[in-house]
């Protein structure tokens, strides 16, 4: 469907119901197109004034806002404090400065070994396909990642794969980003195929946020491609709030767990998201109904323009504690952070019990 045909469909004066699910309709690729570009169409939406939030153009100017419908209409109307919301909105607070805040916070660019190619842990290397995502979170630890120099092109994927087929000690390649969910269907089976040839590798790993913020994107096609290969697959989603949980994401994920994929979720902790004993609980219960296993809870990595989201690790080995008393062990994530030139990501708090 194009602009034009688009823009008859959905009138200014349709139901609000009516013109969301015309939205829901399109294909993944345009709702992505559709997706929120400008902090006054979101504020509109969402029935907010830009005047009553601490919105900054320039934090935009510096890193774009970039939210899809999926993601915005789960966010309450008329809330300037809402959770989703807090994810995606450049304030002023991006502007200022911190110390131990930097651009690389934790050490990526020091672990490329090839364009595109990074080299952190022991029997594991990250590909970065692409520097795009389909939402533009604003405590990215990735938001300042040289992408134009360091992403993986078509012409440097081959030279890539050599690297890793040469390497008996590689087991397991993760497909990061960006987004890898946001290359083509053909271009992630030819990267997968590619993968699927090498004896010594057991998992391929897919960490992707379209599932949440973009459910559209799980297609039987690209299950077929996920599947069809010997390679076991890991998708590792990213939500950070029961809230981000809609039917379409059910829907999503309820799809990969027929096909057989392993899901497991990463989550950040937020100030003024998630840094809540109850609201993180409420996340792993619902994550577990759809058979994702509740993997990560990072402490923020200190990327430049995100002091505003973190939460002393004080606080968040309290947080972990209360949900160690409240959730069975498994519905526990694993406190971790990332740790510039370390050689396993840092649990927080090391006392964890089942």
């Amino acid at each position: 469907m194009d602009d034009l045909a688009y823009r008859n469909l959905i009138t200014p004066d349709m139901p609000e119901k009516q013109s969301e699910a015309m939205h829901f309709a399109l294909t993944w690729q345009q709702q992505l197109a559709k997706a929120f570009t400008s902090i006054e169409d979101l504020c509109a939406f969402l029935m907010l004034s830009t005047a009553d939030l601490p919105i900054s153009a320039a934090a935009s100017d510096h890193f774009p806002i970039r939210v899809p419908m999926s993601f915005a209409a789960s966010m309450k109307k008329g809330n300037p404090d809402d959770p989703l919301l807090r994810q995606v909105l450049p304030i002023v607070d991006e502007l200022t400065n911190f110390p131990g805040y930097s651009n690389d916070p934790v050490g990526d660019i020091e672990a490329v070994v090839h364009p595109g190619l990074l080299r952190k842990y022991q029997g594991r290397v990250l590909f970065i396909n692409t520097g795009s995502c389909a939402i533009n979170c604003r405590y990215c630890f990735r938001r300042n990642f040289p992408y134009n120099e360091l992403q993986l092109s078509k012409q440097q994927e081959g030279k890539a794969i050599e690297a890793i087929k040469s390497d008996p000690t590689i087991t397991e390649v993760i497909l990061s980003g960006g987004d890898p969910l946001l290359l083509s269907d053909a271009r992630l089976a030819h990267l997968i195929e590619q993968l699927d040839g090498i004896s010594h590798i057991k998992r391929i790993r897919i960490h992707s946020r379209l599932p949440i913020v973009l459910p559209a994107r799980v297609t039987d096609e690209l299950l077929k491609v996920l599947v069809t290969h010997s390679k076991q697959i890991v998708v590792v989603v990213h939500s950070n709030h029961a809230n981000e949980i809609n039917e379409r994401v059910i829907n999503a994920c309820t799809l990969f767990k027929k096909s057989g994929i392993t899901l497991l979720n990463q989550s950040v902790l937020l100030k003024g998201v998630n840094d809540n004993a109850a609201i993180l609980c409420e996340l792993s219960e619902k994550l577990f109904t759809l058979g994702i296993i509740p993997y990560y809870l990072h402490s923020l990595d200190k990327a430049m323009g995100t002091r505003h989201f973190e939460v002393s690790e004080t606080e968040a080995m309290t947080l972990l504690t209360q949900m160690q008393n409240t959730l069975p062990g498994y519905l526990v994530p694993k406190l971790v952070k990332e740790v510039s030139g370390a050689k396993a990501k840092q649990y927080v708090l090391e006392d964890m019990t089942a």
